[in-house]
């Protein structure tokens, strides 16, 4: 009834409006909101990123008479793992094995090229942890999502304790940054931190915060687009440098509302988001199938593209 095929350019649309009536039905039904609040064809951002960072790296599952998409996901291979990005099975379709069939495509991805499989997945979607975990993943850290409407005039001054220096990134920081994620998690993803500060679409800003040794102590990203108004990817040795580099994105966003996600057991960070007038919306668990190195600092993951 359905086979399983690599996306097409021709299939991004239909995988946009299915990114966004999938996402927005689940939380509808569960949760009381939607999550997107844009147009349908703004989630082809997801499509478009996927495809600049990987092409061929996006599948569908195809109704063999109607030719409708039923389910859609990407994978990201990277140096040191393949992360699993966003996935999406049509209502019409939930509870039919569309998600196992592409996560199996996946996983034999991940076999093939001997590398641990990543994934970022939300801890109130009991269905989808289940499927994770019968096929082999297990969370290694709780996140909270935290959203924040960030004042016209900026949040306030610092008081106290002196943040480090924060600086728009450089090409010339992409080996210190990957030099530094592999230190503190274990993994290397040189691709998108060029991605990231090329930013060729307009809508990546990369920051990062600078030790007393003169080298970054800690980077983070963020993306403003009507389908991912998020801060993160990004990784800090320090909660000085964590906070640093949070207050100075928040300041990408005044008058707006901004998603970010924090390890929950990083008290002082997280007293800090409270602080900004930050309040929790999610719970999200990073999850790997194979091994993984324990954090050595911290890590704020994303979406857009997936990390963990």
């Amino acid at each position: 009834m359905f086979k399983l095929r690599p996306m097409r350019s021709t299939d991004f649309d239909a995988v946009a409006e299915l990114i966004f009536l999938s996402t927005n039905a689940w939380y509808e039904k569960h949760l009381g909101h939607s999550i997107f609040r844009c147009r349908p064809e703004d989630c082809r951002i997801f499509c478009e990123v996927y495809d600049d960072l990987d092409s061929d790296c996006g599948i569908v599952l195809e109704h063999s008479r109607t030719g409708m998409i039923a389910g859609s996901c990407f994978f990201h291979p990277r140096e040191t793992h393949v992360s699993l990005g966003i996935m999406n099975v049509h209502p019409n379709y939930f509870g039919h094995g569309i998600a196992g069939r592409l996560l199996a495509r996946i996983i034999d991805e991940a076999e093939m090229r001997d590398l641990p499989l990543r994934l970022v997945s939300s801890a109130l979607n009991l269905d989808s942890y289940s499927l994770y975990n019968r096929n082999g993943f297990s969370p290694f850290c709780l996140y909270q999502d935290m959203v924040v409407s960030v004042p016209p005039e900026g949040l306030a001054v610092v008081t106290g304790e002196a943040l480090p220096e924060v600086r728009e990134a450089s090409p010339s920081d992409m080996l210190a940054m990957g030099r530094l994620e592999f230190e503190i998690s274990g993994i290397s993803r040189e691709k998108d931190y060029c991605y990231f500060i090329e930013n060729s679409t307009g809508i990546w800003k990369t920051l990062v915060a600078i030790g007393e040794d003169g080298e970054p102590d800690g980077f983070l990203v963020s993306s403003d687009h009507a389908a991912s108004k998020v801060i993160g990817p990004g990784v800090m040795r320090t909660e000085a440098a964590a906070e640093a580099l949070l207050r100075a994105q928040l300041d990408r966003y005044r008058g707006r509302s901004v998603v970010f996600l924090l390890p929950a057991g990083e008290k002082r960070l997280i007293a800090a988001a409270y602080a900004f007038g930050a309040r929790n919306c999610e719970l999200h668990l990073g999850q790997v199938r194979g091994s993984i190195q324990p954090v050595e600092g911290i890590v704020m993951p994303t979406f857009l593209p997936e990390s963990a």
